[in-house]
């Protein structure tokens, strides 16, 4: 469907890859991956024709659809979300919009006909292209990527830069394209979205290339991954973890190749030296010379990936205690976000605050640290504690004009160049990217260098929001490792399901208003608690059992049952539940067959020219109003459901 023949892309003296060749086929599912700088987002641009390469050519199948997701967030300030998602399928909104258009313009009786025939077009055309289903379905991606509900049919402009790009990427898929181009579709997407995004990309069967750092997300969706390194572009079968191996070996082997070469190549030259002054070994040795002469080593490329050595170190220990919450509540817009939460965090422990978007996560470590004002509650901070903060808007922590070394001088505290320079070269800011205007920074290196800056710090307690977002997998994969070794405590907030997992030695999962607080890793609480706020599907009792048994004798006991009161409680719950989706059902089912009657009658060739023009205008008015409330229902519906299947109790098989 498409392919890249000897592809070259070279930015003045730098050479971002050559001779990549890549045949694209029809339902594959393709993770392109690679270091930042590697040039993923640039091959994109290749593929979809937007950016010419410097050699090699592009073809494409005769008519082939792409599907890439749109930066302009301002480009549809005055449509409404279900307009610009609609706008999906330009001929489908070009004939919805003509309709409109006939309907509303004022004319006189002699072109009442013509406008009647050319309407009775339309309304065909816009049924055979599922016009009269487009609104549902739009409702349903903007509901599934976390676009509130009430938002639908308000202004884009009044959505927030997140909310957007949600739209844009609900508008893409919402085009079925023949091949889809995400370049970090998961960025700006809370964790319930996270997991929408990966079901529907398995079950698609549209072909796909997605750029992504996330390890779970390429793991659930990929069957191919695309790996930019050593300035050529080379094809792995399987998902991340299987190309991880791959690689490995075939590095592995690779340098086992080339120390052999090596090898031998050091022993014919010894056989030469030794003997080639004497006249009975002369000829010999110069047979040896002519053998070196013609062996080659390998081709040694430098990879492009690379990783920083992160070491976070306390100056000097905290309290045993080093926080402590009481009764600490927020809220904004007389909706509550953190009610009652009481919380006491000891030396050592590594809290992972997970929950979705809008539940309160980077509330609380703003009401912790003193960056916002609780409405009730405290917060006490244990002896001796001094903290470390990592912004999730790099630009709150990173302001002005100075360099990269100017800046992490004034804010790690210390005037030490070689100090300085050690932990900018640490973060791969070494040479001249130290003189880098902190303006001028890429996301992973502001991300970087934030993190330098806690390395000199060395606070005890770090405070974390989303410190993997914008960090290529070797950064988080060197977090992750850095944050396990620090004998301090942690507070962080992460969607990345990987980096949680392996971190986190307790858990507190937010919901608004709500919070939940479990002593335990990540795979414990999903043991014991089963809802899994990260992973699209429940990991296995089987992949977890070797860890929960190491840890079976630290574990705190089981909860204790419900209570008879409680499982009243859980019972009438459930029942409203089911009693909710059945009404939602009903009403979506008379809504379908009240649009079905109103689509008969337009679809009667002699409907447009028989009845007055401002009764067809009152008809499709109720039209659009029924595919309105057919769309809310149908999202109520599915948000009930699936609070009904979470609430329903799992039976043992």
């Amino acid at each position: 469907m498409l392919t890249l023949t000897d592809i070259g892309v070279r930015f003045g003296g730098q050479v971002l890859y050559q001779a990549v060749n890549w045949q694209l086929n029809p339902r594959g599912h393709y993770g392109l991956v690679g270091a930042n700088g590697s040039g993923k987002s640039t091959l994109l641009r290749v593929m979809s024709g937007e950016l010419p390469p410097t050699t090699g050519t592009v073809t494409q199948l005769a008519g082939l659809r792409l599907g890439t997701l749109g930066q302009d967030h301002f480009r549809f300030d005055e449509r409404t979300p279900l307009d610009v998602v609609r706008m999906g399928q330009p001929q489908l909104w070009a004939a919805l919009e003509e309709q409109q258009r006939l309907l509303a313009a004022p004319h006189a009786a002699a072109t009442d006909a013509r406008d009647g025939e050319r309407l009775a077009e339309l309304e065909s055309d816009i049924a055979a292209a599922g016009g009269y289903q487009s609104a549902a379905t739009a409702a349903t991606l903007l509901a599934g990527l976390g676009v509130p509900l009430e938002r639908h049919e308000r202004p884009m402009r009044e959505l927030s830069g997140g909310l957007r790009l949600r739209v844009l990427l609900a508008q893409v898929l919402f085009a079925e394209p023949d091949l889809l181009l995400l370049d970090e579709p998961t960025n700006h997407l809370d964790i319930t979205s996270i997991r929408w995004l990966e079901q529907y990309l398995r079950d698609c069967r549209t072909a796909f290339v997605v750029v992504s750092h996330d390890r779970h997300f390429l793991n659930a969706v990929c069957d191919t991954i695309a790996d930019v390194d050593y300035q050529e572009l080379r094809l792995y079968t399987g998902n991340y973890d299987a190309f991880e191996s791959q690689k490995a070996l075939a590095v592995t082997q690779r340098d086992a190749e080339i120390a052999r070469t090596e090898q031998r190549i050091e022993e014919l030259q010894q056989f030469i030296d030794r003997f080639r002054a004497k006249a009975t070994k002369a000829r010999q040795a110069s047979a040896r010379k002519k053998q070196v002469e013609k062996m080659t080593l390998p081709e040694v490329r430098r990879s492009s990936r690379r990783s920083p050595a992160l070491r976070f170190e306390p100056l000097r220990p905290s309290g045993r205690t080093v926080l402590r919450l009481a009764g600490v509540s927020k809220q904004y817009d007389a909706q509550p976000v953190l009610r009652e939460l009481s919380l006491t965090v000891e030396r050592g422990e590594k809290l992972a605050i997970i929950g979705p978007n809008g539940a309160g996560k980077s509330t609380l470590l703003g009401v912790i640290r003193g960056a916002t004002a609780a409405d009730s509650g405290t917060v006490t901070f244990g002896h001796e504690v001094s903290v470390g903060y990592f912004a999730q808007d790099h630009h709150e922590s990173i302001r002005g004009e100075q360099s990269a070394f100017d800046w992490l001088t004034a804010a790690g505290g210390t005037a030490h160049v070689p100090t300085v320079r050690g932990a900018l070269g640490a973060v791969l800011l070494g040479g001249d990217d130290a003189l880098k205007r902190t303006a001028d920074l890429s996301g992973g290196e502001a991300a970087r260098l934030l993190l330098a800056a806690l390395m000199l710090q060395k606070p005890n307690l770090l405070l974390l929001d989303e410190p993997t977002n914008h960090l290529d997998l070797e950064g988080r994969e060197a977090l992750m490792r850095a944050l396990q070794a620090y004998t301090g405590t942690v507070l962080f907030v992460s969607h990345d399901r990987h980096f949680v997992s392996n971190v986190a030695t307790r858990v507190l999962a937010l919901t608004p208003g709500d919070a939940e607080d479990f002593a335990g890793t990540y795979e414990e609480y999903l043991e014991r608690q089963g809802q899994d706020y990260l992973v699209a599907t429940r990991t296995s009792r089987a992949a977890n059992g070797a860890r929960a048994a190491a840890a079976a004798a630290a574990a705190p006991a089981p909860a204790a049952a419900p209570s008879y009161t409680q499982r009243k409680v859980q019972r009438r719950e459930l029942i409203a539940l089911q009693r909710t989706v059945e009404r939602l059902e009903q009403e979506a089912h008379a809504t379908e067959q009240a649009l079905a009657a109103l689509e008969q009658a337009f679809a009667d060739p002699g409907y447009y020219q028989r009845t007055p023009r401002a009764q067809v205008a009152g008809a499709v008015q109720q039209q659009e109003a029924l595919r309105r409330t057919l769309a809310s229902t149908i999202a109520a519906w599915e948000q009930a459901a699936a609070e009904l299947e979470a609430a329903t109790p799992v039976t043992a098989p």
